[in-house]
């Protein structure tokens, strides 16, 4: 059977297969009924919730991406959904993480002023995750920022600074593509320029994304551990730096992430309820370091929040007051609306949650189109017949490469 048409219940089936386990002894160990495991075998029940799939994967004692499939490829260059900038963002990844003095840049770089504004706009494609354009500009970035932090010129700390900006970008699009060992490899260089410079805010951006890597691997408690130290790390710097205070927020919308997944709901909320009052004193367009840490944000995260705690009517009660229209980020929106859509899912609305996926795809087709979450939905909504817009979710499931 090709990859793409394994489905995740069948690659669960396979793994228990290889620990030599019937469905009695995995549903045991997952704290589930066999009826629940049997109907995600066999793509009855789609899994609509990290936390799950990460509770399978290491109960099977296999990588999420075993589970998930992911990365997607496509048959043509049409279709593709930004894999095409992957091979040439691993070498700059690669040369950027060698010994200082390893790597002989062909060219003398671009003055950092240069590299600065071409970081910015290479951020706006990031923010609207446009990974193909993205990555047509991130590895010259960074190979040129390379000679310069291989320097000691006077200028060294702002082009670590500059590299941190510009392997986050890289980290993300990997992660979110499914390229996780490259987002590892990002998110290590980030940690690298963090301590060179030894700055709270770029400590902060780098355990901030260092929690998105093991976010993404569902590796939950070293997330949380992670986001916790951060926080203990940057508190003394908190008073006076609003940017510091803007990644204090974000940090604790990522323990809130965690937590959730780890189906801690008080501590869950306790950190959404700090990320709130902080966001309620900064600018409502902030974007610090791109983590669109801002009011908007912050209802954007209950919403994921209550998703991967299991409880659809606060999904939907939270989505309803999310000003999703005020938050300049079209990678952010197109969370929110595939969180929505699960929500409506688990809530079997689903002509509202097909509503719900054909807009995040509008939005941003090449994040959502590597979504795990969303290919189990699509597949699932599929599979019904009964939504109203059957021919546009069987279009999407076609370019998934899901039919």
């Amino acid at each position: 059977m090709a990859t793409e048409y394994v489905t995740q219940g069948q690659r669960i089936a396979r793994a228990r297969h290889r620990k030599g386990w019937d469905q009695t002894a995995l549903a045991e160990k997952v704290g589930r009924s066999v009826s629940w495991l049997s109907k995600v075998e066999n793509g009855r029940l789609p899994l609509d919730r990290m936390s799950v799939v990460g509770q399978l994967a290491e109960v099977l004692g296999v990588e999420v991406a075993e589970l998930t499939g992911q990365p997607y490829q496509h048959e043509t260059t049409e279709l593709d959904s930004g894999h095409a900038a992957v091979p040439g963002l691993r070498l700059a990844l690669q040369q950027a993480s060698l010994p200082n003095g390893v790597l002989r840049v062909p060219r003398q770089p671009r003055s950092l002023q240069e590299l600065e504004a071409n970081v910015r706009l290479a951020e706006q494609l990031r923010q609207d995750a446009k990974f193909t354009a993205l990555g047509e500009v991130l590895p010259s970035i960074l190979t040129e920022l390379i000679a310069i932090t291989n320097d000691s010129s006077a200028e060294r700390d702002r082009a670590e600074a500059l590299m941190l900006r510009a392997c986050h970008m890289a980290r993300v699009s990997s992660n979110l593509l499914g390229h996780h060992d490259l987002g590892w490899t990002a998110v290590q260089r980030e940690l690298v320029a963090a301590q060179r410079v030894g700055a709270p805010d770029l400590v902060a951006a780098a355990s901030w994304d260092l929690c998105g890597v093991w976010l993404h691997e569902a590796q939950l408690d070293p997330a949380k551990d992670a986001a916790l130290s951060a926080l203990d790390q940057i508190e003394p710097h908190v008073g006076g730096d609003d940017t510091v205070k803007a990644m204090w927020g974000a940090l604790h919308l990522r323990a809130a992430v965690a937590y959730s997944r780890l189906w801690d709901q008080r501590e869950a909320e306790s950190h959404l309820e700090e990320a709130r009052r902080v966001a309620e004193v900064l600018p409502r367009d902030g974007n610090v370091f791109q983590t669109q840490f801002n009011q908007v944000n912050t209802t954007i995260h209950a919403v994921e929040v209550s998703m991967e705690l299991g409880r659809p009517r606060d999904v939907i009660t939270r989505a309803e007051h999310v000003e999703i229209a005020n938050i300049a980020s079209s990678e952010r929106q197109a969370h929110y609306w595939t969180c929505t859509a699960a929500g409506y899912h688990m809530n079997r609305k689903d002509n509202e949650a097909a509503d719900a996926v054909l807009r995040a795809d509008r939005i941003a087709p090449q994040h959502v189109r590597n979504r795990p979450l969303v290919r189990n939905i699509v597949r699932d909504l599929r599979d019904s017949g009964k939504v109203h817009r059957q021919r546009e979710i069987l279009n999407l499931a076609k370019v998934m490469r899901l039919l």
